[in-house]
C-alpha cells in the first residue's frame, strides 16, 4: 500500500533511526503520528512507562505499561537503549525491539525527551535527530491548557521542563517550529524522503536496477 511515497523501504538494506524531542505540547507525537500514517516502512517504537494510562491510550500501541519493580528490572538486565524519570514517571526505549525493526530494514520514529536522545546518540551511531519547537513558551503552555490532560501544577512544571530542553538544541540536527501543523508535516516528511534518498540508502537498489553497471561494493 502507497500511502504517498514511494521511497518506501524494499530490500535487504537497514532502515533509520529517527530521533524526534520536543517540550511538552510543541505536537512532536501528532508530528510522528502522521509519519508512520503517511509513509510506508516505518514503525513507532513504543516506549516502556510507569505512568499510569491516560484516556483512549491502549497498553502496547501507546506505551507499555509496566510498574517500577519491572522497570528496573530491565534496567538491571541492560534492556533499555535509553531510560530517563520524566516528571516522576520512568519512560524507556527497548534496544532489541529498535535494532530487530532498523536490520528488517524498516525505518523507526523515537518520541523521546533530550535526555533519551543524549544516550541514544552514545549507544546508536548512525540516527537523525529532530527537534520540534513550539512559536513560543506561551503557545506550549496554551496548547497544555487546551488539551485539558494536566493539573495547573504539571502545566507549570513542563513549561520550566521547556526551557531547559530547548537550551539543548545542539544535540540535533534538524529543528522543525510547529507554528502550523501541515507545514511541520511537510518539513517532517521533507527530512524523511532526503534521508531516505541517501547514496549509501539506495545503492542498493540502484545495483539491482543497474546489475551490469555496478558489479561490486564499490561504496
Amino acid at each position: 500500500m502507497n500511502k504517498g511515497d514511494t521511497t518506501s523501504v524494499t530490500g535487504t538494506e537497514k532502515g533509520t533511526l529517527f530521533v524526534v524531542s520536543a517540550p511538552s505540547g510543541a505536537g512532536k507525537t501528532t508530528l510522528c503520528r502522521k509519519a508512520i500514517e503517511y509513509f510506508d516502512g516505518i514503525s513507532f517504537s513504543v516506549s516502556y512507562t510507569t505512568r499510569s494510562s491516560r484516556k483512549a491510550e491502549i497498553d502496547g500501541i501507546d506505551y507499555h505499561f509496566i510498574d517500577e519493580g519491572m522497570f528496573q528490572d530491565m534496567i538491571n538486565r541492560g534492556e533499555f537503549l535509553e531510560w530517563a524519570e520524566v516528571h516522576h514517571k520512568l519512560y524507556g526505549t527497548s534496544r532489541k525491539d529498535v535494532t530487530a525493526l532498523i536490520d528488517r530494514g524498516y525505518d523507526v520514529i523515537m518520541d523521546i525527551d533530550v535526555q533519551g536522545a543524549r544516550q541514544v546518540k552514545k549507544r546508536l551511531p548512525g540516527a537523525v535527530y529532530i527537534f520540534i519547537l513550539p512559536p513560543s513558551l506561551e503557545a506550549c503552555e496554551e496548547r497544555l491548557r487546551k488539551r485539558g490532560k494536566d493539573s495547573n501544577t504539571d502545566i507549570a512544571m513542563r513549561v520550566n521542563v521547556a526551557k531547559s530542553e530547548i537550551k539543548d538544541l545542539e544535540l540535533y540536527d534538524f529543528i522543525i517550529i510547529n507554528d502550523n501543523l501541515a507545514s511541520a508535516f511537510e518539513t517532517l516528511k521533507s527530512i524523511i524522503i532526503a534521508k531516505r534518498s541517501e547514496r549509501k540508502r539506495m545503492f542498493g537498489k540502484v545495483k539491482r536496477l543497474f546489475p551490469d553497471i555496478f558489479t561490486g561494493d564499490l561504496y
